[in-house]
């Protein structure tokens, strides 16, 4: 079974500025309170970890890899609970200039079988809420440097 989840917010600055701030993992905890700790290099095949915090349910920690870094456009990382199959997670974020600056889209598609009895009720509004308080803290932070 599979479940998405799919964000977007338009952001005041171009796509490079985005990604800087996007692919500046160590500077997260500055800004951003979903996203814990981001840790790892932004390059295909590489083992990124993962700490993030869906606001009322427990933090979790993951060692995803990463499948795509292309500059100013999207970052992406596989990852799983356990063990493949189980409870997959393709995390993405994308950068689209809009003519006025950015669209920010940011996302994740579930499958395996725990995705029916992990992705529903509070996890899910959860995780939704914790990507969408990704976006406004990212365009906070990459409009306050420009």
């Amino acid at each position: 079974m599979a479940s998405e989840i799919l964000t977007e917010i338009d952001i005041a600055a171009p796509p490079a500025r985005v990604w800087a701030v996007l692919t500046d993992f160590a500077r997260f905890p500055e800004w951003t309170s979903f996203l814990k700790v981001l840790a790892g290099r932004p390059e295909p095949g590489t083992k990124l970890s993962v700490r993030i915090a869906p606001p009322g349910v427990m933090a979790m920690t993951l060692a995803p890899r990463v499948l795509r870094a292309d500059a100013n456009r999207e970052f992406r990382w596989l990852g799983s609970l356990l063990v493949p199959g189980i409870f997959d997670g393709e995390h993405f974020f994308q950068v689209e200039a809009n003519g006025t600056g950015t669209r920010f889209r940011h996302g994740e598609h579930f499958r395996g079988l725990l995705v029916p009895l992990v992705m529903r009720g509070k996890m899910l509004a959860a995780t939704r809420a914790g990507f969408a308080a990704f976006n406004a803290d990212l365009k906070l932070r990459t409009e306050s440097n420009i």
